[in-house]
């Protein structure tokens, strides 16, 4: 029962044009199930035909068996649909038997039952291992004696092997084979980015990024923490700098839901969509392997369609997403569009949202799309260099029509509004980028190292002056206007809150001493807090202190920070570094990591962390309860 595509070549992602989206259609898909041949069925009793049959009932356009170490489901079907075949030829079909090859052959039409399995690796990790169609059993047995399962354990669907083979070894031999290697249930129990595995960072950065991974099978696709496995896995942090592409599986191994244990799902219970031409392993295997990360999504049934303009309200502004109800020029709400979609080229990419705020309340929307439109359009090509490509899309949410624009992380960095402003992105903040990070975005462009950075500081600091004479020409053509975006300003820092670790001595001769600038210790983020920022060392110049700091919101350092031009969240870090040096001995310590502090500040209850390595103490400063995963969820709410 297969549908005949050739086997594709696999490589590492890379850009690909989009195909036409005419030509797309959205294909309910679940890559994770298994059937009776797994020894850990729930339902033994179950028969093939049924399984394909629930499969039908939910609708699902493309299935994959992947049972534990094992092809056994995969050759029993293939068994009884030849068998009848054989049958019918000889005319020795009853009419029950015809009854249901008809059926096989029906649903064989239907979905696109791909062959596969779930490979335990060694230490326990699982790898689903998904391949053509017309994959031999004989093919698929012969890859899985090649990841080292016993012989005599090809039948009998366990979930222990052995001793295996390992992880990086087992995503090759199933690349090699024609298959695609997708890391299941990757945030979870046997997976290979389950939180606080006591591996080093480098295995961690392996296992996630190796070439021959197309994808992670995640269990938290719909959540909208900063924290959630497709977030951290965005190709924002410099040690796991390849996005991924995350999808999600049922893992079913039973036909239907259990009712007494909402856990242990059915078929189809949480599948995916893909955006494909047609349903084929090889349309599959192109966007796994492209940059086109918006054609996956979760699946939502039809009776409760996703708003998901309602969804980013209430996940609020962040990284990569921000809300605008006007775009007027008067009063700079168009500046503010522009400084927003500069940033977001210059860091991560990201979507504007025009028509709607987060404010409670019903959606404003645009009375005239079109015509908003065409004037950001005009205002894109005059006013922001190099040339940048956005996307417009007409979202509807309640009775309203909001305008949506997409962009993408640029690859002609750095980008810049009205020729001498250059904006990045911090969190939900838009702001003027300082000396470093335009250093820093010239050398990411030109794919030069720190090390090598003289010749990009210089054109750095000959596009400063260019810039600074291009912004008083501006502002004379412009005059002021307050829509710009935020810049970097300042703030107090200096709220007492609950101070538990704090010491009452001054550190200010401690910082004005020189320190050199040095990289933290080498730690793997999956350990860090999502949000919040770290003083790495600090510098005192003619009286001033000069920081490096390390946003942990998006991984980046940046050199040459000071307390008077710092923005808020660096602002607030250097001030405690400078008025409340933190003290060891008064840190609310659970193992190795800690509470110095916490405060409601800007509505949100902010945290100081410290993590300690021996004599060592790492500090994290207003770190927010959705950046606290694993051992800092222990100081929520304290």
């Amino acid at each position: 029962m297969s549908r005949r595509r050739k086997t594709p070549n696999t490589s590492t992602p890379t850009p690909q044009p989009r195909p036409d989206d005419s030509k797309l259609r959205w294909f309910k898909t679940d890559i994770h199930l298994h059937t009776p041949a797994s020894g850990d069925y729930e339902e033994p009793k179950v028969t093939y035909l049924e399984w394909l049959r629930q499969a039908n009932e939910k609708e699902l356009d493309i299935v994959a068996i992947t049972d534990h170490n094992t092809v056994a489901g995969v050759a029993a079907v293939r068994r009884e649909i030849e068998w009848l075949a054989r049958l019918e030829e000889q005319n020795r079909l009853t009419d029950e038997e015809k009854k249901r090859l008809d059926e096989w052959r029906s649903l064989a039409n239907k979905i696109l039952v791909l062959p596969g399995f779930e490979f335990t690796a060694t230490f326990g990790f699982h790898i689903l291992g998904i391949f053509p169609p017309e994959t031999s059993v004989r093919h698929l047995e012969h890859v899985l004696l090649n990841l080292n399962v016993p012989a005599e354990k090809l039948d009998l669907g366990s979930t222990e092997t052995g001793a295996g083979t390992d992880v990086l070894n087992a995503y090759q031999i199933i690349t090699e084979a024609g298959g695609l290697a997708i890391a299941a249930h990757a945030n979870s129990t046997h997976g290979v980015a389950m939180r606080n595995f006591p591996f080093g960072g480098q295995t961690k950065i392996a296992y996630t990024q190796n070439e021959n991974l197309v994808a992670l099978e995640v269990t938290d696709l719909e959540s909208r923490s900063r924290s959630s496995t497709s977030r951290f896995f965005d190709g924002t942090k410099p040690e796991y700098s390849r996005r991924m592409h995350a999808l999600q599986g049922s893992d079913a191994h039973r036909l239907i839901v259990d009712l007494k244990n909402p856990k242990r799902l059915g078929i189809g219970e949480r599948a995916i969509e893909l955006l494909l031409p047609e349903a084929s392993f090889e349309a599959i295997s192109d966007l796994l392997h492209s940059t086109n990360f918006d054609r996956t999504r979760a699946y939502r049934p039809k009776d409760k369609p996703i708003d998901h303009l309602a969804v980013a309200r209430a996940e609020g502004p962040n990284q990569v997403q921000s809300f605008h109800e006007t775009v007027t020029v008067r009063g700079g709400r168009q500046a503010a569009v522009l400084a927003d979609l500069c940033a977001f080229a210059n860091t991560d990419g990201g979507v504007v949202y025009i028509g709607a705020s987060v404010r409670k309340g019903p959606v404003k929307g645009l009375s005239n799309i079109k015509g908003v439109q065409k004037e950001l359009q005009e205002a894109i090509a005059e006013r922001l260099q190099p040339q940048l490509e956005v996307r417009y899309e007409t979202a509807q949410s309640e009775n309203a029509q909001v305008l949506r624009i997409s962009v993408d992380e640029g690859d002609e960095k750095p980008y810049c509004l009205d020729q001498s402003k250059f904006y990045v992105r911090n969190d939900a903040e838009t702001s003027l980028a300082v000396r470093d990070e335009i250093v820093a975005l010239v050398l990411e462009n030109a794919g030069i190292s720190r090390g090598g950075a003289s010749e990009a500081v210089a054109v750095v600091e000959k596009t400063e002056t260019a810039a600074s004479s291009s912004s008083n020409n501006s502002r004379r053509r412009r005059g002021s206007g307050r829509g710009g975006g935020t810049s970097s300003g300042t703030t107090s820092g200096t709220s007492s809150g609950t101070s538990s670790g704090r010491g009452n001595e001054s550190a200010a001769s401690q910082a004005s001493t020189p320190a050199p600038a040095k990289t933290p210790e080498t730690s793997d983020p999956f350990d860090l807090p999502q949000v919040g920022v770290e003083i790495i060392s600090s510098e005192n110049r003619n009286g001033v202190n000069y920081y490096v700091v390390s946003d942990l919101r998006n991984a980046r350092s940046v050199s040459n920070v000071t307390r008077k031009g710092a923005r808020k969240l660096w602002n607030y870090a250097i001030a405690q570094v400078e008025d409340h040096p933190v003290d060891a001995s008064k840190v609310q310590w659970k193992g190795d990591v800690g509470l110095v502090a916490s405060e409601s500040r800007a509505g949100k209850v902010r945290y100081d962390l410290a993590r300690r390595n021996g004599k060592n103490i790492r500090v994290f400063y207003g770190v927010t309860e959705d950046g606290m995963e694993g051992p800092w969820a222990g100081f929520v709410g304290k």
